[in-house]
This record gives C-alpha cells, sequence and structure tokens, in this order.
C-alpha cells in the first residue's frame, strides 16, 4: 500500500520561509522521480518542482524558481520543499506526488493528502 504523508505547512507571513516534508512508503522510493504541487482556491493544481531518483534533475515552476528548493533523502524514503521569500500568492494545499515518465509525459499515480500553507501580506 502507497502512502505519501505530507507535513510542514503553516501560517507564515510574506518574506519568510516553510520547510515541507513528504514520507513515502510503499514506493520504490530510491528510483522513483518525485514532485510537488499545489492547489490555490478556486484554481486547478499546478506543478511546482520535480526532482530524480537521484536529485541529478531537478526542475521547478517559473513562479517558484530561485526561491523554492527541492531536494530528497533516499534512506529516509523524504522529499522535502524549502519554500523562502514567500509571498500571498504562495498560498495553497501543497501536494506531493510520484512522477512517472511515459506516454512522453510525467504521470502521477499516487498523491499524499496535502499541507494547507498559508502567507498572509
Amino acid at each position: 500500500q502507497v502512502q505519501l504523508v505530507e507535513s510542514g505547512g503553516g501560517l507564515v507571513q510574506a518574506g519568510g520561509s516553510l520547510r515541507l516534508s513528504c514520507a513515502a512508503s510503499g514506493l520504490t522510493f530510491r528510483v522513483d522521480t518525485m514532485g510537488w504541487f499545489r492547489q490555490a482556491p478556486g484554481k486547478e493544481r499546478e506543478f511546482a518542482a520535480r526532482i530524480s531518483w537521484d536529485s541529478g534533475y531537478i526542475v521547478y515552476a517559473d513562479s517558484v524558481k530561485g526561491r523554492f528548493t527541492i531536494t530528497r533523502d533516499n534512506a529516509k524514503n523524504t522529499v522535502f520543499l524549502q519554500m523562502n521569500s514567500l509571498k500571498p500568492e504562495d498560498t495553497a494545499v501543497y501536494y506531493c506526488a510520484d512522477e512517472l515518465f511515459r506516454n512522453d509525459k510525467y504521470e502521477n499515480d499516487y498523491w499524499g493528502q496535502g499541507t494547507q500553507v498559508t502567507v498572509s501580506s
């Protein structure tokens, strides 16, 4: 049974920082690409960041590039998202997911329950 459990969300003032964690079980985590996504109120879920199994391939959405950093610890089956210089527009529920490259695109089979990040102005 696959489980992805996010934590670390909360309320922070603009300019502040948060570090999200996603603990995985039931996956072949050490060989899986993992991703972070977010969904703001009234908007569709959007991609934020992706990291390959060996951390050799990392990509960010333009909206978070230079402020967010994705990392992973394969020994602990955990992926992290360090978020700095937070803005009110970063307010969203943040999800982690496995990222499987098939049919010429990344697809997601498993999602966590999400963690709320709220940035006040």
